[in-house]
């Protein structure tokens, strides 16, 4: 990691990305990539999705990263009785000043954790879509800003599937990555006993960041450079995925947009003020994955999409 690549004020920021990484991993114990991908995901203000069976650690990852930053956090038990309004909020008649007062909803907030996002109804989903991709919220015909930063991180139970509502495809195509926690090795699911015996690590954890300098570290990874010849490169990867016999659609424009922002961010965290082939090979795998729908009856050995995705990036020459 060659730390003279990043002069001043970025070489602080890439600093302040792995000491946030591992401020957080105190807690959240045994899964550093994960945890590397959703810090990422944030630098690079995207929205993650987290699908894994309960009691592995998706709320502590969202409250961990909400008080490692000293950002507002809220969290909203998705239900299927749950309205709109009950994100968005509502405008209330006041008797007393005889007009209408906004009393705004759980979403305006910095990090919300959107729990069991697929047992709400799609009305109710579709609440979250115009706020995800661009930060304001429409309520009684008015727009509202939400604060910056502003990060999703909803969690799905992959597993009893019965009362819930798969996210739309438009909904998906929000989430910058899709992560997958998994159990601990046996050494990791020890410490976690050893460090929770007498008190919630929680409790203890301090912030490290301030939400301004979070944004801070998120200009900076704008300024990374990605030279045109591997934006080409990029775009030469999503593009392999609109024509694949396999699949019935293939990456958005939006996922060309957030591949090439994570890739930033992983050349940030990696100490680089440029991108490489391995950044975009990283973001593509943590990216794209989520976004592809695989034509139904296809014959193909070929139809996990992690799968699908190493078979682009094999099939896609990297530019000398």
């Amino acid at each position: 990691m060659d730390r003279n690549d990043l002069a001043g004020r970025d070489e602080q920021a890439s600093a302040d990305v792995r000491k946030l990484v591992q401020h957080v991993s105190s807690v959240f114990i045994g899964k550093d990539e994960v945890l590397r991908q959703a810090i990422l995901t944030l630098v690079a203000g995207g929205h993650a999705l987290i699908e894994d069976v309960p009691g592995l650690g998706k709320t502590l990852l969202a409250k961990a990263i909400a008080k490692s930053i000293s950002a507002n956090f809220k969290r909203i038990q998705l239900t299927a009785d749950l309205l709109p309004s009950d994100i968005t909020g509502v405008s209330v008649f006041s008797q007393e000043r005889h007009e209408f007062l906004f009393r705004p909803g759980p979403i305006f907030t910095q990090i919300l954790l959107a729990d069991e996002i697929n047992r709400a109804t799609p009305r109710t989903q579709s609440a979250l879509l115009e706020a995800m991709e661009e930060h304001r919220v429409t309520v009684d015909g008015e727009l509202r800003e939400l604060a910056a930063p502003f990060f999703v991180m909803a969690t799905q139970n992959p597993v009893e599937l019965e009362g819930t509502y798969a996210l739309p495809f438009a909904q998906m195509d929000r989430f910058m990555v899709r992560l997958s926690i998994g159990y601990m090795e046996r050494d990791a699911e020890l410490r976690m006993l050893q460090s929770q015996q007498q008190s919630d690590p929680l409790d203890s954890l301090g912030p490290l960041l301030t939400a301004d300098r979070l944004l801070e570290i998120h200009e900076a990874s704008r300024r990374v450079r990605v030279e045109p010849v591997l934006a080409g490169y990029l775009l030469d990867l999503v593009r392999k995925t609109r024509s694949m016999e396999t699949l019935e659609y293939g990456a958005s424009p939006r996922a060309a947009l957030d591949l090439q922002s994570f890739a930033q961010a992983q050349a940030l965290w990696a100490g680089r003020d440029y991108t490489l082939p391995d950044d975009i090979k990283a973001a593509a795998r943590a990216t794209l994955p989520h976004r592809l729908i695989i034509r139904r009856g296809s014959r193909s050995v070929t139809t996990h999409a992690r799968t699908i995705i190493e078979s682009v990036l094999e099939s896609i020459p990297v530019p000398l």
